[in-house]
């Protein structure tokens, strides 16, 4: 019987290394290792990622997979001023807020993020259209809402952000920020809570929440000034996570109810349901980052939790080939 280092150079390639970007169904030797490889194609799934210091619902994120934020909420009678930096592996404590709230809004990235509104549960306080901006270290004061609301849905940057929806009562009142002030849009179609968004100022997402009469899978699109109905959800549910882009955007999360992991893409168009969901089915948790790369943070189970999990989506995938 032939053995591969007899005919290694024949039809597989030799390679000290792996390729940076190898097609899918190459095949090769890695000499460094003494292993054979080869790249296939996985399918999306959540997997575990590090907890949260402290069981929280009702808070807020920002950022990206390995650079989340994840910022105020409730951990018991009252609520927390705590902010957590996300590593991709860990978290870590970052500069507490001035105010803690439940159901707020959160956007951009976690060196310059926007916690925006929420349910502070205090007087004269009460709902707020307080809006606080984070520079990696610190939160500061910014420009407060126009409409004072919570569970609202937020996207953009700390110097273009974007607040539409919320509640009470009922809402589709959408503002933009400038880094300054907040400034009166057009509404959203249907006035809505509990939903999610994703995008730019410019070119946003607003999906799923709670609509009369009940929860809601319609999606919206945000052009810099108007609203229009996009694709609707496959499965129609408030207090979801989001992230991601106008074209290429992911929810996840939420209760229908029942509570759901339910994982869905958006391809500017319509919305596929994808096979793997969350393994903790939750609501009212910190959901942010990219399609290919999203996290989710704390929430509701329907007791608060600190767990974490990282959704990689589908794609390319370096495996070492074994004869079992």
């Amino acid at each position: 019987m032939a053995e591969y280092i007899n005919i290694r150079g024949q039809s597989i390639e030799v390679l000290a290394s792996d390729p940076a970007n190898p097609t899918i169904g190459q095949i090769w030797y890695n000499s460094t290792s003494n292993t054979l490889k080869g790249s296939s194609y996985a399918a999306g799934a959540w997997a575990t990622g590090g907890a949260l210091p402290t069981a929280t619902s009702g808070l807020a994120g920002a950022g990206v997979q390995t650079a989340g934020l994840a910022f105020s909420g409730e951990i018991g009678p009252l609520y927390t001023t705590a902010t957590y930096e996300y590593n991709g592996t860990s978290w870590s404590p970052g500069g507490n807020m001035a105010l803690g709230r439940f159901g707020l809004g959160g956007a951009g990235t976690q060196t310059a993020a926007l916690a925006i509104a929420g349910y502070s549960g205090t007087t004269p306080v009460g709902y707020t259209g307080v809006t606080e901006e984070y520079n990696g270290t610190s939160w500061s004061p910014g420009g407060s809402l126009g409409t004072t609301r919570y569970v609202v849905g937020a996207a953009g940057t700390q110097t273009a952000g974007l607040a539409f929806g919320g509640t009470p009562p009922r809402t589709g009142a959408t503002e933009e920020y400038d880094g300054a002030t907040w400034t009166s849009s057009n509404p959203m179609i249907t006035a809505r809570n509990s939903l999610a968004g994703a995008g730019i100022q410019t070119a946003a997402l607003a999906f799923g929440g709670v609509a009369a009469p009940g929860n809601t899978g319609a999606t919206e699109e945000y052009n810099g000034t108007s609203w229009t109905a996009g694709g609707t959800l496959n499965t129609a549910r408030e207090s979801l996570g989001g992230g991601g882009d106008q074209t290429a955007a992911l929810a996840f999360g939420g209760t229908a109810p029942p509570l759901t992991g339910a994982t869905e893409e958006y391809d500017g168009t319509s919305w596929t349901t994808l096979p793997s969901t969350m393994g903790t089915a939750r609501e009212k948790f910190a959901g942010a980052g990219t399609q290919p790369a999203a996290f989710a943070a704390g929430g509701a189970t329907p007791t608060r939790t600190a767990a974490t999990e990282e959704w990689t989506g589908a794609g390319p995938v370096t495996k070492t080939i074994t004869a079992s």
